[in-house]
């Protein structure tokens, strides 16, 4: 009995760790919404197969599987739905349409898939706007420019090395100008 309460204990934690969709972030909500559900034991329903509908000749095992799937579907979409600003949820589904999991994950997915443009479009004005302001390590800094054109990447907008180099010299500030100077006349790239 410990356990089901320290578990209780721990659902305003797990649920606040879920971030809200905003349109561009679907591929890193789904992530953590699948990590937290993993880790709270709820994602039975996204991991296994809907059961069959329970008849009377149904065995104990299969009543046992049902309930758990049930349990499982259902909480993971109160979860998910609470993720979900109302303006994103509207004309998805009622709730009273019962659904999976599942099928509401991959529905979810068409709908946000079409904001892969948006977050391009974020992303590339992000990199592109970065400016070095001389506080903090360079070299994060720099690593900063290289997750977002990996993240560029992920969404199939792949950006040269050389690309990147060139956007990393022209936002540094004018005390770096022998720096940027010094590479430009190197021959090698």
């Amino acid at each position: 009995m410990e356990s089901v309460n320290a578990s209780a204990a721990n659902i305003p934690a797990n649920m606040n760790s879920i971030h809200v969709f905003n349109g561009i972030n679907f591929k890193s909500g789904k992530e953590n919404v699948l990590l937290v559900l993993g880790c709270m034991d709820l994602d039975y329903a996204i991991r296994k197969e809907q059961p069959a509908s329970l008849i009377d000749e149904s065995s104990a095992t299969d009543k046992l599987n049902f309930d758990k799937w049930e349990h499982s579907n259902h909480l993971s979409l109160m979860m998910i739905k609470r993720s979900i600003p109302e303006a994103f949820r509207g004309g998805m589904f009622n709730d009273s349409d019962e659904v999976s999991v599942k099928y509401f994950l991959d529905e979810l997915e068409k709908r946000f898939a079409k904001n892969e443009k948006a977050e391009i479009s974020k992303l590339l004005a992000d990199l592109v706007q970065m400016r070095y302001n001389a506080k903090g390590n360079i070299r994060e800094y720099i690593m900063v420019m290289s997750n977002i054109a990996s993240k560029l990447k992920a969404l199939k907008l792949d950006l040269s090395d050389d690309l990147l180099v060139h956007l990393v010299l022209i936002s540094l500030p004018a005390q770096y100008r022998q720096f940027i100077v010094s590479y430009n006349t190197q021959k090698d790239k």
